[in-house]
């Protein structure tokens, strides 16, 4: 059973109470995108995501989930560039894991958006 179950917080509820003491924390503001893009709640966790890769440019793990946000919302071009920014950040960073993961959604991006696999060869 979860806190939320048991009457307790929920863990996005947590991060919402710390982000009102440090409005513009990156960490936080991650923390809490992270927690609504799980629970499904994507229209949300955007805005949130958004603001951690403004307060912070070089946070990799932010701008690959920010990306699979815009994914489930099929908010294609936008998910293409911030994969993109943040495969060069994480490349850039020496973050190799964070590029493996967004070379993986890369790939499901253009399968959603229909790009064909000939027309996009696979690397």
């Amino acid at each position: 059973m979860s806190d939320a179950d048991a009457g307790g917080p929920s863990r996005a509820e947590m991060f919402e109470k710390l982000l009102r003491r440090d409005p513009e924390n990156p960490m936080v503001l991650y923390s809490l995108g992270s927690e609504l893009f799980k629970e499904g709640r994507y229209g949300e966790a955007r805005g949130y995501l958004e603001r951690s890769v403004r307060n912070k440019p070089d946070y990799s793990v932010a701008y690959r989930t920010l990306g699979r946000t815009l994914l489930e919302l099929e908010d294609y071009e936008a998910a293409q560039e911030v994969l993109a920014k943040g495969r060069e950040v994480a490349q850039g960073n020496g973050d190799f894991q964070t590029v493996k993961e967004i070379d993986v959604f890369t790939r499901r991006l253009q399968k959603r958006a229909g790009r064909s696999p000939e027309s996009e060869p696979e690397s």
